[in-house]
């Protein structure tokens, strides 16, 4: 049964893992979400709080820490 889900293929060991290069469009998305944090606080930081911590467990899970809107 096991042999169905095995895959026999060699790992390639000597590989280099490619370097990440910035898409401007990925950095101006994490950018519009900033700043869209940043309307919902100064508007009212209290009711808009759900919205907040949506957008920000978005940046934090879908985006890169290596790619700052901030820049």
């Amino acid at each position: 049964m096991a042999k169905v889900f095995t895959i026999p293929v060699l790992p390639r060991l000597g590989n280099k893992r490619r370097e990440r290069t910035s898409d401007p469009r990925y950095v101006e998305g994490q950018r519009l979400l900033v700043d869209a944090m940043r309307y919902l606080t100064q508007a009212d930081p209290m009711r808009n709080r759900p919205a907040i911590e949506l957008i920000s467990e978005h940046v934090r899970t879908r985006f890169r820490m290596s790619d700052s809107p901030l820049a």
